[in-house]
């Protein structure tokens, strides 16, 4: 009777292990589909950039490059409201070094250029993550 039990444990054990191999297999085949994307391609993160996504299939996880002048623009992650207002809210961290990564979250998110004008002048886009 305690060879019964035994095999069950070992068969348990074995179900773990395969387990966890599969779902390290899993998040390593996610990580890998990871894609860059540099934000306006070769013109960089600058004005009419709202249209960039268009045609283009994003998903949690890949990483947007905005690549700027750092003296003439910075890049701020804001929401809906702030997108559409073309505002960032007090507190908000803007990004400035002019080569910044951003990794996507499932859902919209959203940029702004919160230097005065930029926004209102198109510098800011709308990425939707799968």
């Amino acid at each position: 009777m305690a060879q019964g039990r035994g095999s069950a444990a070992h068969g348990r054990g074995a179900a773990a292990a395969l387990a966890l191999v599969l779902l390290c297999v899993l998040l390593h085949g996610e990580f890998a589909e990871s894609a860059v994307y540099t934000v306006g391609d070769r013109g960089g993160w600058s004005f009419n950039t709202a249209s960039w996504p268009t045609g283009k299939r994003f998903r949690a996880g890949d990483v947007l490059v905005f690549k700027y002048t750092p003296k003439a623009h910075n890049v701020v992650p804001v929401s809906a409201a702030g997108y559409n207002s073309c505002s960032a809210p007090k507190g908000a961290r803007a990004l400035t070094s002019g080569n910044d990564r951003v990794t996507l979250k499932r859902g919209v998110n959203y940029f702004i250029c919160s230097f005065p004008g930029h926004c209102q002048a198109g510098m800011k886009v709308a990425v939707t993550a799968a």
